[in-house]
């Protein structure tokens, strides 16, 4: 957990852009602590939720991208937890099982095909992945529903189509 507290308040011109990205992050989002460790946590607390406790991960490595949705799905009552690379959400899934994972394609590490697949090939009930892209591409989406992919978002996309999304999947 990053704790608010503890973050100093001005970044240092030798931190890597990353840090940068998570410093302006942390500020947009004071007295809150955001979970973006490198190893799954399961002790750590989640968000109360009015959806049943519902969890969802969002996979993506864009900082910007990961708290807009971070925050409209609290808005509407899901408990969240963030990864910013592929081997980070694969662990966190592997260790904690959410209901649903919001999973960009691409990713430092490992991309989000490699995920999907790994969870895929591992999963006796599989999770349901909303996979979320810039790629416009039809192959990129052809690959996707290979996979296994239960809904495929070109970016840009409003959050009233996540969310509808999120909703009839989790409500099936």
């Amino acid at each position: 957990m990053f704790d608010v507290s503890r973050v100093r308040a001005e970044p240092q011109s030798t931190d890597p852009p990353v840090l940068k990205k998570i410093f302006f992050l942390v500020f947009a989002l004071p007295n809150q602590q955001i979970e973006m460790s490198n190893q799954p946590n399961p002790e750590s607390e989640e968000s109360d939720s009015s959806q049943g406790n519902q969890h969802i991960l969002i996979i993506d490595d864009d900082v910007e991208v990961t708290e807009s949705i971070r925050q409209a799905l609290i808005a509407a009552g899901y408990s969240v937890s963030v990864a910013l690379d592929g081997n980070q959400g694969l662990a966190y899934t592997e260790a904690k099982s959410p209901d649903l994972l919001i999973l960009d394609i691409m990713m430092p590490r490992r991309s989000g095909f490699l995920v999907l697949e790994r969870l895929r090939q591992n999963d006796s009930v599989p999770i349901p992945v909303i996979m979320i892209t810039g790629n416009e591409g039809a192959r990129h989406r052809e690959y996707a529903e290979m996979l296994g992919v239960n809904d495929y978002i070109n970016k840009p996309f409003t959050m009233d189509r996540l969310l509808n999304s999120i909703s009839d999947l989790l409500n099936q």
